[in-house]
């Protein structure tokens, strides 16, 4: 019995809760209506995907809500609107179908279920109102009598209060856990997308990641290139020029060799460490020694500016992971160092299931932006090669906040 009156109880406040996530519903529902024509009309309709973006986010929390109630997980067609996306990109964002889908439930939501959970939810209080009738009726005017359900002009009828209580309180009992379950089915069929969305969606997903890393791939290329054409093949030249000055030199006999030898010694060694310096951005060998934790602790260490570096229980995660990983504190203790005039940095690193998370953040001026073909944008880049995501604060006059998110699953 104990238990059946808690599940009751659970029953009546995701009731209530639902009343009070209904009222929020009528508000966004009332503002849209209002907005909807004025942005046809007037051509701002390219403000929808915003709005769209406030629903989505909305439509998101219940999926929460409404997945905490069922223990499932209720799951949307993944859409997202980065800040560089075309028009064409926002007005399919705003026009899709799991657009549509959020302003189905919204109206659902805003409307019948307001109208229904507010009904359910106050039953119970009519067995408490019932059963204070007999104590005060007698103190309201005899023309205009309390009517619970029927006018209660004596003691006699006020002594039926207690019966009415009592049937108030069997229709709450079998009510609100019908009306719990008839508004978690509801609200979680109007939120799941369709198996048929979820797959193209996931398609869509996939297409871009792999887009993504082409670019990260070809752009790795030539750095690579870069840095070996600018690097080591320059010094390898200037190795092969000082031997060619020594070889005639011992030919002729027309002077001293040592100058020219020790300047191609130096030249090679130069040349060595620059190999050695691509070959530890292609794949940090660090990684592979000390982990993502003790990577990302030598790269603290080694920052210019101070940087504390939190993170603990990460583990191994994949190799590509890893590299990322390091590749985007790396480019972001660089930016730091470089443009920010800060003080001090923090890099937090946090594990949750299968979602690796970095925050990088520092005290600096503020002010960054992401720039095509720029720092940040190279991290961008290279975490959707992994369908990761980013989002960059940087307000000026500081702090700024840069913060990713990574799959980390085996």
């Amino acid at each position: 019995m104990r238990s059946r009156m808690l599940s009751w109880l659970r029953d009546w406040r995701f009731v209530a809760v639902e009343a009070a996530a209904s009222v929020v519903s009528v508000v966004l529902f009332c503002v849209g209506l209002t907005l909807l024509p004025l942005m046809l009309i007037t051509g701002g309709v390219l403000l929808m995907p915003e709005a769209v973006k406030a629903l989505r986010s909305w439509s998101d929390s219940a999926r929460l809500r409404i997945g905490r109630r069922r223990g499932e997980v209720i799951t949307g067609t993944p859409a997202a609107l980065s800040p560089g996306s075309s028009i064409d990109e926002r007005l399919r964002f705003a026009f899709s179908r799991s657009a549509g889908r959020d302003a189905l439930w919204l109206t659902v939501h805003a409307l019948p279920v307001l109208f229904v959970s507010l009904t359910v939810v106050s039953i119970p209080l009519g067995v408490v109102s019932s059963l204070a009738v007999p104590f005060y009726w007698y103190l309201v005017p005899a023309d205009d009598p309390l009517r619970v359900p029927y006018p209660v002009t004596s003691w006699a009828l006020a002594a039926t209060m207690p019966l009415i209580a009592a049937a108030y309180a069997l229709v709450s009992w079998w009510l609100i856990p019908a009306t719990a379950r008839l508004l978690s089915g509801l609200s979680a069929r109007l939120l799941t997308a369709p198996e048929v969305s979820r797959l193209a969606a996931r398609v869509d997903a996939l297409t871009l990641s792999r887009a993504a890393a082409l670019d990260a791939h070809g752009a790795e290329l030539r750095r690579i290139e870069r840095d070996l054409h600018d690097g080591a093949q320059n010094r390898l030249v200037n190795v092969v020029m000082m031997l060619g000055i020594a070889e005639r030199a011992l030919e002729t006999g027309a002077g001293d060799v040592s100058a020219p030898l020790q300047r191609a010694q130096e030249a090679a060694a130069e040349a060595l460490a620059g190999l050695r310096r691509t070959v530890h951005d292609i794949y940090p060998p660090i990684l592979d020694e000390l982990g993502l934790e003790g990577a990302l602790a030598s790269l603290a260490g080694r920052s210019i500016v101070p940087c504390t570096l939190e993170a603990t229980d990460i583990g191994r995660v994949p190799a590509a992971v890893e590299s990322a990983s390091y590749f985007v504190v790396a480019e972001a203790l660089t930016n730091i160092s470089k443009h920010s005039r800060a003080t001090r940095a923090v890099v937090r690193v946090t594990r949750e299931g299968d979602r690796l998370r970095i925050a990088v953040e520092d005290d600096g001026v503020g002010g960054a932006i992401e720039r095509p073909g720029g720092g940040f944008a190279g991290i961008r880049r290279r975490l959707e090669a992994f369908e990761g995501a980013m989002s960059l604060d940087s307000p000026v006059g500081g702090p700024t906040s840069l913060r990713t998110e990574l799959p980390c699953g085996s």
